[in-house]
């Protein structure tokens, strides 16, 4: 298995030096593109390092996009999807393993939108009843994907972008207990 590094830095619209998205681990960015011979067969590989994880990827050229591998969002993207946050949450009645699996397909899909609605229907806020763990790590899981993309696009601390991310969903409905007191008053008034 012998490596090679290129010397053009740019394949299928992406281009070394850029960060991207690749759907099972968020936002990283492309450090080289290599060309190495596995099994007989030369390949060309983009070399792409996830800094907060400390892991490096190659993922083969040509099936770069048919694995979900995309550009950053665009900031208007970013917009619709701290919108999501903002909206009711959607929590269906179903069994918790079959929506724990529909969540974490939803994280690991690399989508924006998908990701922001994971965030919204398992958020809670605190005067809400506590969360069960799978619950909380998958919010959280969900929460850091999606500050990260929005640091990178908007070119913030991934601290900031939480913060961001949190206001947004504060400015949505109001959720549990104290919704139900609210109602309660209202009919009472």
């Amino acid at each position: 298995m012998t490596t090679q590094q290129k010397k053009s830095s740019t394949r299928h619209g992406f281009k070394t030096g850029e960060s991207i998205v690749y759907p099972a681990h968020g936002v990283g960015q492309i450090v080289a593109i290599e060309e190495q011979v596995v099994a007989g067969m030369s390949l060309e590989l983009f070399v792409i390092d996830f800094e907060k994880d400390k892991m490096r990827l190659k993922v083969p050229v040509a099936k770069a996009v048919s694995i979900g591998m995309r550009k950053l969002s665009e900031t208007d993207f970013v917009e619709r999807a701290l919108k999501v946050v903002q909206g009711r949450a959607r929590v269906k009645r179903t069994m918790w393993s079959r929506r724990a699996q529909e969540y974490d397909a939803k994280i690991n899909s690399g989508d924006l939108i998908s990701i922001a609605e994971v965030v919204r229907d398992l958020y809670r806020a605190e005067n809400q009843p506590e969360q069960s763990y799978s619950e909380r790590q998958l919010y959280e899981a969900a929460l850091d994907r999606m500050a990260r993309e929005i640091a990178a696009v908007n070119k913030m601390s991934e601290t900031e972008a939480v913060r961001l991310v949190e206001a947004n969903l504060n400015k949505g409905p109001k959720r549990g207990k104290a919704v139900e007191e609210d109602d309660a008053q209202e009919e009472a008034a």
